[in-house]
């Protein structure tokens, strides 16, 4: 289970570590996952929202945050670039940004929170949607009294986290949370004492599926004339079953590169069938390469074969 923040008694009120700790480095300390620390950021959202509102751990909550002073910039996620994700392997994209606060709003305050999540859907309803954080929290530098810049990730394991709906345009949103004291895990949170600072449609990205595509051509060697066949597959990361399968319908260039030249030249274009097959003739000329190439769609990246070398004889 990831872990992204502990917890401590100091002098007698619950104050929050600034850095996300494993549970086996925590020196005894509570510890709580993602879930629970996104239940409360949804819980001081909501009651900033709506007013009085009850969150997944506090039994009597009362009272609406008072507006903090602090806004988001220039949020960039993962250099601008879509995010692909495999089956398996966990993820790591960075995202920097910058916020601007008043002066008298310490973003390194044990009992502040700060991030830049991403989200599809609803924000905050995981019926409706998905959404995606780090597992540390990030790190701000102050530039001056009154703005800072932050460096932070998103960690995306794709087997717990993702379905194929999630391949699509996603949303940053970004929250300051000053608690104050008050424990965001506990009973009876009195979120007049908390500051919320919320601000959406900070940027967007995109979540693509990881795409595989491999070539064979043959015979080898292969007389000058005769007829090389060209055979491939296209298959795609299927989060829905946590396996790769074959990416249907979809037109892929046949390439060649002529032995000694470092350019490929595109022969045909042809489609997978419905199990993301690939196959095709041409006539040897010479000796090179033949690759498949694949130019991509919105949701899954572009990819190309490695080129497989016929000798012409």
């Amino acid at each position: 289970m990831r872990i992204r923040a502990t917890v401590a008694a100091v002098s007698g009120a619950l104050a929050l570590s600034a850095l996300v700790v494993p549970a086996a480095q925590a020196d005894g300390a509570p510890s709580y996952g993602k879930d629970d620390v996104q239940a409360a950021v949804q819980a001081a959202r909501q009651a900033d929202a709506d007013g009085p509102a009850r969150s997944t751990f506090a039994a009597e909550d009362t009272g609406t945050p008072y507006a903090l002073d602090a806004t988001f910039s220039n949020v960039k996620v993962n250099n601008g670039k879509p995010i692909v994700a495999g089956t398996t392997n966990k993820v790591t994209v960075p995202v920097t940004y910058t916020v601007t606060h008043a002066a008298d709003v310490d973003l390194n305050a044990a009992d502040t929170w700060l991030d830049v999540e991403i989200y599809r859907g609803e924000l905050g309803d995981p019926e409706n949607g998905n959404s995606l954080i780090g597992d540390d929290w990030p790190v701000c530098t102050a530039a001056s009294s009154t703005v800072a810049t932050c460096k932070g990730t998103i960690d995306i394991f794709p087997a717990e986290e993702l379905t194929n709906a999630d391949a699509t345009t996603w949303k940053a949103f970004g929250y300051v949370i000053d608690w104050n004291d008050q424990d965001p895990f506990g009973e009876n949170i009195d979120f007049n004492k908390v500051g919320v600072a919320q601000q959406d449609n900070l940027a967007t990205t995109k979540l693509q599926r990881f795409s595989k595509l491999t070539v064979n051509a043959s015979p080898e060697p292969v007389k000058k004339g005769k007829t090389i066949t060209v055979t491939g597959k296209l298959t795609r990361a299927n989060w829905d079953l946590g396996s790769y399968k074959g990416y249907a319908t979809q037109s892929v260039k046949l390439q060649f590169r002529k032995k000694g030249s470092s350019t490929y030249t595109t022969l045909k274009t042809i489609k997978t069938n419905t199990y993301g097959d690939l196959k095709t003739t041409v006539t040897a000329s010479t000796d090179g390469y033949f690759r498949y190439s694949f130019a991509g769609t919105a949701t899954t990246p572009a990819v190309n074969a490695t080129g497989d070398f016929v000798d012409v004889q």
